[in-house]
């Protein structure tokens, strides 16, 4: 039996291929899923995502399993333990962002009655389908995610640039940028 097609980027490594076959782009509606991926593609900006995938484990962790009342509640001896944790990116800026990001997905929860509830109004509550050809078609970032990180930093975000959120548009399947020959593209 022959292996599926799959999206090019996921190939070199089986947490990859892993990440690609059951998550990636498979529309997300759970409010702490949301605030994980926003939280795990602001520490993937500079760094490739499976740096960012092997430490998953460890922001699961030092992130309170990604709740984000939880999250909103730390101070600094909670980011300072985290500076000092290798099983996450220990990058300053972006610990504190993330840290700080939480009480702004808060904030949208009160005005949206979800972060989910907010993010897919962007896209009328539906998936855009990127129609990707080939490896080469994936953009850095669109219009809409242009549109997206302007809101967000309008609402206090941090750490939320085009490309960051075009990334998380991406995984949390607001786009499904699965090439359309990958037998994931008309799954999700």
């Amino acid at each position: 039996m022959s292996e599926p097609t799959r999206c090019t980027w996921c190939l070199s490594d089986p947490l990859l291929l892993a990440y690609h076959d059951a998550e990636w782009g498979v529309p997300v509606h759970d409010d702490r899923r949301h605030y994980e991926f926003l939280v795990l593609e602001a520490a993937q900006a500079g760094l490739s995502w499976l740096t960012v995938l092997r430490k998953r484990e460890g922001y699961r962790r030092r992130f309170a399993d990604f709740d984000a009342a939880a999250v909103a509640r730390f101070g600094e001896p909670e980011i300072a333990a985290m500076l000092l944790d290798p099983g996450i990116v220990r990058n300053r800026a972006k610990v504190r962002a993330a840290v700080h990001n939480a009480s702004r997905v808060l904030a949208v929860q009160e005005e949206w009655g979800s972060f989910s509830a907010y993010l897919w109004s962007f896209v009328d509550g539906k998936p855009i389908d990127g129609r990707r050809e080939k490896p080469g078609d994936w953009p850095a970032n669109t219009e809409l995610s242009d549109r997206v990180s302007k809101d967000l930093k309008r609402r206090g975000f941090a750490f939320v640039g085009s490309t960051v959120i075009y990334a998380h548009l991406q995984a949390a399947g607001l786009v499904n940028d699965h090439l359309v020959s990958c037998f994931r593209h008309d799954a999700v």
